[in-house]
């Protein structure tokens, strides 16, 4: 055979040589450029991350109350008249009303109502005559007062009981103070009239701290709202939703 035919002939069976490795080469995955194909870079490649887990919302709590005094509300407390005051020997207040919903947490349902309280201010050891407001959470079961009830769903004593007579630090009239009152479960049996004066602690540390009738000057120790607030007040608790008050300076109820 001549030898520019033996050439020929070599050359092509080289080639025909190469072809299955080159064939098995791709059915085995690797590329003429030695990268993995697409199917496998995906197939090899970093997972998705997983999909972000649904935050659980924590209810609301009532601004600016502390852990201990949040821990004093009753859980099955859904109504709180929250009174603020100004500082610990001031006699100046206000009052916001919340309700608890049980997805929710609490919610203002007021915007906040001026307010008295006592006239030296604030204690966590009220006795009787210290011109101070007790600290604390107390139940709200009773109310009353001298004019018919407004639409009260908490029992209503109404009658001549409830005259205010005198006046007051600031030298102003008393008189209509007690038109409207709804008793604070401080040192008194709950379940009664405000005018009843059983006092589970002793006579020595106080009672009667009602929420009544703004007299346009500080109190012995209550809290007193305007008369048309005591109206929206009186019409808005309701005993089935346990409702407290939660009084006190800032201090105190940030604690």
């Amino acid at each position: 055979m001549p030898a520019r035919t033996r050439a020929r002939v070599l050359t092509c069976t080289a080639f025909l040589l190469l072809l299955p490795l080159t064939a098995c080469a791709e059915a085995g995955g690797l590329r003429d450029d030695g990268a993995a194909p697409a199917t496998e870079r995906r197939a090899t490649g970093r997972s998705a991350p997983p999909a972000p887990q649904a935050q659980t919302l924590r209810p609301r709590e009532i601004p600016a109350l502390g852990p201990a005094v949040r821990a004093a509300v009753p859980a099955e407390a859904r109504q709180a008249v929250v009174v603020t005051g100004e500082a610990p020997d001031s006699s100046r207040s206000q009052v916001v009303l919340y309700e608890r919903h049980p997805a929710e947490g609490w919610r203002p349902v007021s915007d906040p109502w001026p307010a008295h309280n006592a006239r030296d201010g604030w204690t966590d050891h009220h006795v009787q005559g210290d011109h101070r407001s007790p600290v604390g959470v107390f139940g709200l079961t009773d109310a009353g007062g001298l004019l018919d009830d407004p639409g009260s769903r908490l029992p209503y004593d109404q009658g001549s009981g409830f005259v205010a007579r005198g006046t007051g630090a600031l030298g102003e009239p008393l008189a209509g103070s007690f038109d409207y009152v709804v008793a604070i479960n401080y040192n008194r049996e709950p379940g009664t009239t405000p005018l009843d004066w059983t006092r589970p602690l002793g006579a020595e540390r106080g009672g009667g701290i009602w929420l009544h009738v703004d007299h346009d000057g500080p109190t012995q120790g209550c809290v007193s709202l305007k008369k048309d607030r005591m109206r929206e007040l009186l019409r808005w608790l309701d005993p089935a939703k346990r409702p407290v008050v939660v009084m006190g300076d800032a201090a105190s109820l940030g604690r």
